[in-house]
């Protein structure tokens, strides 16, 4: 007797061409599987058998006394996705693949080796043909039995052999093989349909022409059971019109459902049994799941639940992944890691090409430095208290204030800080005049290093939040406040700068005892220093930015972690400050204008840098030595003033050749078209008007000095008052001097303001056009006045018996109407002659 595999691996077990280019698997020599062996019919013919059915038309013919089982879990079900990779064959190719498995662990677990022991050997049938179905996992096997044996028996007589010697492929050792009797007649396609543990069930009628029973879910499942554990059975809703009526049988397992298609397709359910008159056949397809999307539709459902979570997720990312990267970036921004000027071999370059150019006189730096060295000398007393509260252990709360121009950045970065690592700028100004909080954000995060930013995120986190608050009905909190965004730059910054200043600490330390506040505490020279450049530049249109920067500085020196440097040009920077250190006293530098010597000494050292370059025996003679027109230096200076920004600029244009009072007359000219156009001309809108800033021209350009509170007075300063001066002193237009902390005089925004305001009252056309619109705005105050005391008078006219008690109401109003319209006469005549000058001059 020859076995299963012997008789499957047999000469005629390989392909056969055919015009379909499918696989064939035939068996050619066929043995009876019984107890002893006996001569067969089949032997020495061929029998084949394609994928498509016999005779490619998808079907297999039993004939008389003859069989077929499916086999279930002979291959790996997972495999169906072979089905549609272009020039493989899945069902030539797995079979070939399965035989090669040659190892003794896994011969037993040989499909083919699985199809011959699911047959026990006394079983008297003969085994035919072999059909695989690597789509469907599993074989049909045809078989021809005697007549006297039932197919019910032998099906009994196959399962319980199977239940008692149950076989578990290697590929799916928690499930066995499970085999069933083919009732009705199977239907092989080979098309791409993907096997589900769904399946359709339509109920066709036996013949054309002839009506078919909708069957009952009860008949269903007494016909489906046994393939496997149903889940449900939907029939078709009765008011569809959808033919052939059909029904959705839903199993547990693919496999049951592969089995049960396989088994029943093509069945006959007789009249007797419930199918109606003729019958009704059974047609099975698979019918492909939906997935059952309930996680998603349960956190579509709970948006109150859901969304907070996922706030809290994506929170906890940010900070763990996110966070640590941009404080290493943060501390490479304040220790110049990855700054090229600090690399040697770009210093040595450097040194090469600064020799190269010394041919070429390339000296501008050299120049402004000698320039800038009479200034330090001056403020050498400041410099000095700088650095030594810089070293103090108290709390370092520095406020440089002085004008723009002063050289307040000069002083702090190029000599108190000189030499000092670990320094960390914040220029104020991009920040305010950045557009949307976007921007904003971008440019607080350029200043300190942070990145990755992702500013965008901030829209769409807004939008976000708005379709929640429309899903939910309240906000999430998803997207954030400006404050918040900056608070977040701000609080990774403090990380960065306290492991900056701890990086010095080693184990072998004295105060290695000491906890990380007392060690920051007692060693101030390891703190980093923030300096916080143009602080409440803009602060009158929008002061959150400064608020949030004033309570981290505060923060840094609270807390020892830096010291913290604020250079500002507003003189009212105590109240920005006092509200987020308002138990601390500042430490203050004000800087102003060098004095007359200070500025002509700079102005000398500015000329003469070029002159120490030489290196020749014979020492040339310094420009300011040669040049006569020197003589008019202490002359322009004191037109020009000491402000650093005039005086280099008056340096540059004298080393240019030109005489110190034509470089000042320019200078002056240039201030000048600056004021008419800024202050006075400009139609933007502000807080002052044309008419109060020329005002203040005229008086400053008569007097160096104005009264503050004589100022207030003024008709045409009295409207804004307060608010009218404080938005000009932002704008550097004026300066306001205070003593004992109020506010006492008024002076030019810089010194050489006060030649551009004679040289613009000069100005006759302009004067008179200018001076007409004052007259136009006091014309316009006094009928007002006068419009106010005729109505009183009028309402104190209409009293019954003119009463006695009013005369002296009446009396002073009459007084005032006639101060009033003497006023109003004197601007008239006035403002006629300022209208002749117009009509008269160009």
């Amino acid at each position: 007797m020859l076995g299963l595999a012997r008789l499957l691996n047999g000469p005629l077990g390989h392909s056969h061409s055919l015009p379909s280019n499918r696989a064939l698997w035939a068996v050619s020599r066929q043995r009876l599987i019984g107890s002893k062996p006996r001569a067969t019919p089949l032997d020495g013919k061929r029998y084949k058998t394609i994928e498509a059915g016999d005779n490619k038309t998808g079907h297999i013919e039993a004939g008389p006394n003859e069989g077929i089982f499916f086999l279930s879990n002979v291959f790996p079900l997972k495999l169906n996705f072979a089905m549609r990779l272009p020039f493989i064959d899945p069902e030539k190719l797995v079979p070939q693949m399965m035989k090669q498995l040659k190892n003794p662990e896994y011969a037993a677990a040989d499909p083919q080796n699985i199809a011959e022991r699911v047959l026990p050997s006394n079983l008297p049938i003969h085994v035919t043909e072999i059909l695989p179905r690597v789509a469907e996992g599993g074989a049909f096997v045809k078989f021809s039995h005697e007549p006297q044996n039932s197919l019910m028996d032998l099906e009994k007589a196959i399962k319980k052999y199977l239940k008692e010697n149950p076989i578990k492929p290697w590929f799916n050792p928690f499930q066995r093989v499970r085999t069933n009797l083919v009732q009705g007649r199977p239907w092989v396609e080979d098309l791409y349909r993907v096997p589900s543990s769904r399946l359709k069930v339509e109920f066709v009628p036996t013949a054309p022409g002839q009506s078919a029973e909708e069957l009952s879910q009860e008949t269903l499942y007494s016909l489906f059971r046994r393939y496997g554990k149903l889940i449900d059975i939907k029939p078709q809703p009765t008011d569809s019109k959808e033919l052939p009526k059909c029904a959705y049988l839903q199993f547990n397992k693919a496999r049951h459902a592969i089995m049960a298609k396989n088994c029943m397709h093509g069945f006959v359910l007789p009249a007797s049994e419930g199918g109606g008159e003729t019958g009704t056949m059974l047609k099975l397809v698979y019918q492909q799941t939906k997935k059952v999307h309930w996680i998603w539709d349960w956190l579509s459902s709970h948006p109150r639940i859901v969304i907070p979570l996922l706030l809290a997720f994506f929170g906890t990312v940010t900070v763990a992944i996110f966070d640590p990267i941009r404080t290493f970036f943060i501390k490479a921004h304040v220790t110049h890691t990855f700054h090229i000027t600090d690399n040697g071999v770009y210093k040595w370059l450097r040194s090469q090409v600064s020799r190269a150019t010394d041919v070429l006189k390339i000296s501008r730096k050299k120049a402004e430095d000698a320039g800038l060295s009479a200034i330090w000398d001056d403020r050498k007393d400041d410099i000095e208290q700088i650095q030594t509260w810089l070293m103090e252990s108290a709390d370092t709360f520095i406020v440089i204030q002085g004008p723009r121009g002063s050289g307040k950045k000069e002083l702090v970065l190029d000599q108190a800080l000189k030499g000092r690592k670990n320094t960390l700028v914040i220029d104020c100004k991009p920040i305010r005049e950045a557009k949307g909080d976007s921007s904003t954000i971008n440019a607080a995060a350029v200043q300190v290093g942070y990145r990755p930013v992702f500013s965008w995120m901030n829209s769409i986190s807004s939008l976000v939040d708005l379709a929640a608050q429309g899903t939910i009905g309240t906000k999430t909190g998803f997207s954030e406040t400006l404050d918040a965004q900056l608070a977040k730059i701000w609080q990774n910054t403090t990380n960065a700068l306290k492991q900056i200043a701890l990086d010095g600490r080693k184990k072998e330390d004295k105060d290695r005892d000491l906890g990380d506040d007392e060690y920051l505490e007692a060693h101030p020279e390891k703190r980093p220093v923030v300096v916080v450049d143009n602080f409440l530049h803009k602060s009158q249109e929008n002061a959150v930015v400064y608020d949030k920067i004033a309570e981290w500085a505060a923060g840094l020196t609270s807390t020892n972690i830096a010291h913290v440097i604020f250079l500002t040009n507003d003189v009212s920077f105590s109240k920005s400050l006092s509200k987020a250190l308002p138990d601390r006293v500042f430490r203050q530098i004000a800087l102003g204008d060098c004095s007359p010597e200070v500025a002509k000494r700079f102005v000398i050292n500015h000329l003469d840098a070029d002159a120490d370059e030489g290196g020749g025996p014979e020492k040339k003679p310094k420009p300011s030595e040669t040049r006569e027109d020197l003589a008019e230096l202490d002359e322009c200076i004191s037109t020009l003033g000491g402000r650093l920004t005039d005086l280099e600029f008056l340096a540059r244009r004298i080393k240019t050749g030109e005489t110190p009072k034509k470089a000042v007359r320019e200078i002056t000219e240039q201030s000048a078209s600056e004021i008419l156009k800024m202050y006075i001309l400009d139609s933007a809108p502000r807080k002052w008007s044309a008419e109060q800033a020329w005002l203040l021209v005229k008086l400053l350009a008569e007097s160096e000095s104005l009264r503050y509170n004589e100022i207030l007075l003024n008709d045409i300063i009295k409207p804004g008052g307060e608010a009218t001066l404080q938005a000009l002193e932002q704008a550097e237009m004026i300066t306001i001097i205070s003593s004992n902390g109020r506010p006492t005089s008024i002076k030019p925004g810089k010194p050489v303001y006060s030649a551009a305001f004679k040289q613009l009252t000069e100005d006759h056309v302009l004067k008179a056009r200018l001076d007409l619109a004052i007259l136009s705005e006091l014309i316009k105050i006094e009928t007002q006045s006068i419009d106010k005391v005729e109505a009183e008078l009028n309402l104190l006219g209409n009293l019954p018996g003119a009463p006695k008690q009013t005369k002296g109401r009446v009396s002073w109003l009459l007084g005032k109407l006639w101060a009033s319209q003497d006023k109003v006469e004197r601007y008239e005549r006035e403002s006629a002659g300022l209208k002749k000058v117009l009509q008269q001059e160009y």
